[in-house]
């Protein structure tokens, strides 16, 4: 075939790897194995351009180790529960279920034409009983062990859909999806007791030396390790049982600075408070109201209710300080409450500004240009690492850096019995439990005589109802479903035998992706994992994924890992999961929008003008695939227009820039009715493809017109991979031009006849110094710099003047070198090379060492500073000889016009310099 056809060539080679099951991973004595995963997707039902760049670079190293030797074990699944199948089922009427299972379906199709190198026999969704019910196996090994829980907590509670909301599903005080204002309520939660190995989280992060730093150093302040003093104020004429507020505190060095006491609406002094007293009970019912994170908190407004307690100062009890409860104290930091330090920190000094409190500064800045709190400024918040001069420590006045000051006041307080240092963590415990029916159900019955009993294991999986009584279940209907099914909820208890009922509250998704990677090594086993599996496959060894996943995700896996470990499911080699870390870039698009009328533009009769005024349409913005428009400059400028209306009014064929620079304009100009779409669109920068801006590209459309090595190519050779990379048409259409050269320049090599030529040692001479630099270049994820020397070969290729067997041996390698990126390609090219069996099953080349040292040298001729000709000798010639070589140039005689040169510099492997 002397032309490339990706259409014909791709599911040819697809079909040859599935029959060789080249892809297919079993345990072997005779090779070192090589785990590499990418992240696996939630099933939306569309993949696009960026998870194929994800699944590229996987694809890339598990094609490279499969032909450096290894045993790979590269497989994928689906992270298949969660709130969007619910959404849509509300939506659609539908299930969750047949939602998810037909988009993961939709999904493989899109995927397998794409070459990847995956054991398609591993695959499974989370959202399968045979997965969840190992998940509910392991739950209950937690409890036995102790690593799981029960207790109250205060959530985020939406009263519209009737659930508990993640911090970041809470938007400005409102739940994400009903917009209801979002309630502090306490409920009965589960827990994982992932606080217990803060230390040992934070310590091991030292130990994953092939992590990005920016990662562990997100790890490391999400775990937040701090050391403070833990310490009492004691309270005048409190409740009876209640004499003291216990504080914790990172800055006892501000204590002389303390202006009031601060206590959760939740703190059990409040809550005593607010059964007695309407006020409070009114107070901290609006202070409940809004999120929980500490962004959220930041922007709120600083609120509180002077309880009219108040609180002897530990070192001078004739100072009283005033307790509040305020909105912006949650009783899962610390103790649940503070004290106030108002010069000292920016939130205590707009609370205490709005309730008419005392500011006083215990130290200054060591310059002075600082205008103080009490003289009308901001408060003063140096780093801890900044010197300053202290006007009210603990009776001493000189220069100290705030980390000096913390462990002197520790001292100090300690000495005079006024509480002790102790190091905190930031971490808290995981609460798993959401009130919805698409996750793993909890496998726990409450019976009323012996309480809570975990399920027998013999009686899992816990499988979710399909139905309720052969009636569909209504999702458009607020709360959990499981709630009101008619018989799911009843079960015997697994203890006594009577009547209980089952926890109907699910498991939080990221329980379902926390050990994913452990179950892939024996996805079909009947316990969570197959001890002599994950001895052999386990440590993953390249990780691969986006840094959004940093804190969460990658910290429940590590403490899932030590987890599975104590309950005998992982090797102890296996408590840090992932021996390897990258994360990849976004690949990126420009958006192209357009408004849509949503009400006509009329008039109204202004009467304090008296006149009539024209009031504005109202429209809304619309998105459109990349698809969807015909893009062209206008002013200079990217604009759009949406592609039916253009080949609606040019059904001869696309016009020219200036035509479609008219038509848009007058398109701008004209009067939509309401619902009708503006044709001329409005295009946007590139950003990080998002279904909701729909600036996805379809990587089916890809294939179907260049085929799939050219998205692989274009995704790996624009950009480092860690970097964001923008995807153009342009780029694609010049990939797939390179593609079709190299198919074309090996296919003429394959039907070349000619013998040696004395261009064939420089040809192979280049031929490993490629592989030598590819093989670096794939070894450190420099898939860009790879495919450059790559281009770069093939030029060289394409250019030289060696015999054919030289050629077909570069070629050869070429392919070799091109199928971890282009695999399709690369086997149709070794095919008409004459290669044996599948270049997907042959051995990498190698570089020969000594065909990496050149024995000759190019060295440039300079005559009065300017380069004039080049001359190629050998390393070791003599500078005399190299000196008559450089003069005899024809370009050099030229210039010297038969006068004698003044000076001849000769830089033995640099350069020859002339002086006339």
């Amino acid at each position: 075939m002397s032309r490339y056809s990706a259409a014909e060539i791709e599911p040819k080679w697809q079909k040859a790897w599935d029959e060789a099951q080249v892809f297919r991973a079993e345990r072997s004595k005779d090779k070192p194995k090589y785990y590499v995963l990418e992240m696996f997707p939630y099933p939306s039902g569309r993949i696009h351009i960026g998870h194929v760049r994800n699944y590229t670079m996987g694809d890339v190293i598990a094609r490279y180790k499969i032909a450096t030797g290894h045993n790979v074990l590269h497989p994928m699944g689906f992270d298949a529960f969660g709130m969007p199948a619910e959404n849509a089922a509300m939506a659609s009427g539908g299930h969750p279920k047949d939602w998810t299972y037909n988009n993961i379906d939709t999904m493989v199709g899109q995927m397998k034409p794409l070459g990847f190198g995956l054991d398609w026999s591993r695959m499974f969704a989370t959202c399968d009983p045979e997965y969840y019910g190992q998940q509910q196996a392991l739950f209950l090994d937690f409890l036995e062990k102790g690593l799981v829980y029960r207790k109250n907590a205060v959530v985020n509670w939406d009263p519209v859909d009737m659930t508990v909301l993640a911090n970041e599903q809470v938007i400005d005080g409102k739940g994400w999806r009903s917009g209801a204002e979002v309630e502090r309520r306490e409920l009965t939660q589960w827990f994982f007791r992932i606080s217990d190995y803060s230390e040992e989280l934070l310590d091991a992060l030292d130990s994953l030396d092939n992590w990005p730093a920016k990662v562990k150093l997100m790890q490391a302040n999400w775990i937040g390790k701090s050391r403070g003093l833990q310490f009492s104020f004691g309270l005048v004429d409190g409740p009876e049982g209640h004499d003291r507020v216990e504080v914790y505190t990172t800055r006892p060095d501000t204590l002389m600075g303390a202006s009031f006491i601060g206590i959760s609406p939740d703190h059990p002094l409040a809550k005593l408070l607010e059964r007695e007293n309407p006020e409070v009970a009114e107070f901290c019912k609006m202070a409940r109201q809004g999120g929980t994170t500490e962004e959220a908190l930041e922007k709120a407004e600083k609120l509180g209710f002077d309880t009219g307690l108040k609180c002897r100062h530990p070192f001078d009890t004739a100072w009283e300080l005033p307790v509040y409860i305020a909105n912006f104290i949650l009783m899962d930091y610390g103790t649940g409450a503070i004290f106030g330090v108002p010069a000292h920190d920016q939130r205590d000094f707009d609370f205490a500004t709005k309730y008419g409190l005392p500011v006083i500064s215990t130290f200054v800045p060591a310059s002075g240009d600082h205008t103080l709190p009490e003289d009308g400024g901001a408060a003063f918040v140096p780093p801890k690492t900044e010197t300053v001069r202290w006007t009210k420590p603990f009776n001493w006045d000189e220069m100290a850096t705030g980390e000096q000051a913390i462990n002197a006041a520790i001292e100090f307080c300690e000495k005079n019995g006024v509480g002790q240092g102790v190091t905190k963590f930031r971490l808290r415990d995981w609460g798993l439990s959401r009130q919805r029916y698409w996750g793993c159900p909890i496998p726990v019955v409450h019976c009323d005589a012996c309480g809570v009993v975990p399920e027998k294991k013999e009686n899992l999986p816990i499988e979710l109802p399909y139905d309720e009584g052969g009636k569909p279940i209504d999702f458009s209907i607020p709360g959990n479903p499981l709630d009101r099914h008619p018989t799911w909820r009843d079960a015997p208890c697994p203890a006594c035998g009577k009547p209980a009922r089952r926890e109907t509250d699910t498991m939080d998704t990221f329980v379902d992706s926390s050990w994913y990677f452990a179950r892939f090594t024996a996805p079909h086993a009947d316990t969570p994992t197959d001890m002599a599996e994950a001895e052999y496959w386990m440590n993953v060894d390249q990780y691969i994924g986006g840094i959004e996943h940093a804190i969460l995700h990658l910290l429940y896996s590590r403490f899932f890992a030590r987890a599975m470990h104590i309950c005998g499911h992982l090797p102890e080699k296996s408590k840090e999961p992932f021996d390897a870390l990258f994360t990849q870039g976004m690949v990126t698009h420009e958006m192209y929008a357009g408004a849509v009328t949503t009400k006509e533009a009329g008039t109204r009769y202004d009467k304090d003008e008296g006149e009539v005024i024209a009031a504005g349409r109202e429209t809304r913005s619309k998105y459109y695939y990349p698809e969807e428009v015909v893009r062209f400059e206008f002013n200079g400028k990217p604009k759009a227009l949406i592609a039916k209306a253009v080949e609606k009014a040019f059904p001869e064929g696309k016009p020219d820039n200036a035509t479609l620079n008219e038509f848009w304009e007058t398109e701008r100009r004209k009067k939509r009715k309401v619902g009708e779409e503006d044709i001329s669109l409005d295009v946007f920068p590139s950003a990080k493809m998002s279904k909701s801006k729909n600036n996805v590209v379809d990587p089916v459309q890809i294939i179907d017109q260049y085929g799939a090595d050219t998205a692989r190519w274009f995704v790996l050779s624009d950009s480092p991979p860690e970097r964001d990379v923008e995807w153009t048409a342009a780029g694609a259409e010049a990939a797939a031009k390179h593609l079709a050269r190299v198919h074309r320049i090996v296919s003429d090599i394959a039907t070349g006849q000619d013998g040696p030529q004395a261009g064939d040692e420089q040809l192979l001479r280049e031929m490993h110094k490629t592989i030598q630099d590819v093989t670096n270049g794939v070894d450190s994820f420099g898939f860009n710099a790879a495919i450059a020397k790559l281009y770069a070969f093939t030029n060289t290729l394409a250019k030289s003047k060696a015999g054919t067997e030289a050629k077909k041996q570069a070629a050869r390698a070429l392919a070799q070198l091109m199928a971890p990126m282009t695999p399709h390609l690369a086997e149709e090219c070794w095919q008409m090379l004459g290669g044996e069996g599948l270049i997907a099953q042959a051995p990498w080349p190698v570089a020969d060492e000594h065909m990496l040292v050149d024995d000759t040298v190019t060295l440039p001729i300079q005559i009065n500073g300017k380069r004039r000709a080049e001359i190629e000798v050998p390393k070791d010639m003599d500078k005399a000889e190299v000196e008559k070589i450089a003069l005899a140039q024809d370009a050099v005689i030229r210039v010297l016009d038969g006068a004698q040169p003044k000076k001849v510099i000769v830089v033995p492997g640099r350069i020859v310099n002339v002086v006339i």
